[in-house]
């Protein structure tokens, strides 16, 4: 997962458990359809007791980090690893988050060259995926950034490899936000997985400056595999 879709102005598709005051600040904030490395989103913490929406760059920065950027992968946090990883280990125990999203891009590696697919829910609701937080403050200087944890997930569609974020249900939410509350690793593989559709899209969400809703339009697989075979030597590195 290196690209994902928040776009939210419309207030659709929220569960109905979905706090009000979220919905509206989550609305008014930018619909963007092609969310990068290092590109702002919103999320999902918890602040005096109270779950709150706050804009953050994706890709964790740890608090300790000499310069506001890293050379490591950290856009997503590999579940069974980040307890015991130097980057991620202090957000584990007190940090979390929860970054709604419409759904995300991945590539089909069965095909030659590698097609982009977006998947989403079936049943077309927001999705709330577990992610954890970090403040790097140097000076007068703050920057707040996070990870998304992701784990092998039976309801992606084939052909696509099962592996994805991890998704949390209503009833885990408020649990999840709290760092005072152990939330042991089973309580995530555990929580219930929402069923997911995906079908192909353009190879026009390559371009991170590209963000507008006809990233979403499905296209004919074979009309966009062949697109991609005629500049498959600028193919950027993603993950499956």
């Amino acid at each position: 997962m290196r690209r994902f879709v928040q776009a939210l102005s419309a207030g659709d598709g929220f569960p109905p458990a979905f706090p009000e005051d979220l919905r509206e600040t989550l609305g008014a904030a930018p619909d963007r359809y092609n969310i990068a490395v290092r590109k702002q989103a919103s999320v999902i913490v918890r602040k005096d007791g109270i779950p709150v929406a706050k804009e953050f760059q994706w890709g964790l920065v740890p608090r300790w980090s000499k310069t506001p950027d890293t050379p490591y992968t950290t856009v997503t946090a590999r579940l069974e690893r980040t307890a015991r990883s130097r980057l991620f280990k202090q957000a584990w125990e007190t940090r979390h988050c929860m970054v709604p999203l419409n759904g995300y891009y991945k590539w089909d590696r069965t095909a030659k060259p590698a097609a982009p697919y977006f998947i989403q829910a079936s049943d077309g609701q927001v999705l709330m995926a577990a992610g954890l937080w970090e403040c790097r403050e140097k000076g007068d200087a703050a920057l707040c950034s996070f990870s998304v944890l992701t784990h092998p997930n039976a309801a992606i569609p084939p052909p696509l490899v099962a592996d994805g974020p991890v998704f949390l249900a209503p009833d885990r939410w408020m649990r999840w936000l709290d760092p005072e509350r152990w939330f042991p690793k089973r309580s995530l593989l555990d929580s219930t997985q929402p069923e997911l559709e995906a079908y192909p899209v353009s190879n026009a969400i390559r371009d991170p400056q590209r963000d507008d809703y006809t990233l979403l339009e499905p296209v004919d697989a074979l009309a966009c595999n062949e697109e991609l075979a005629m500049d498959e030597e600028d193919f950027d590195d993603e993950d499956s």
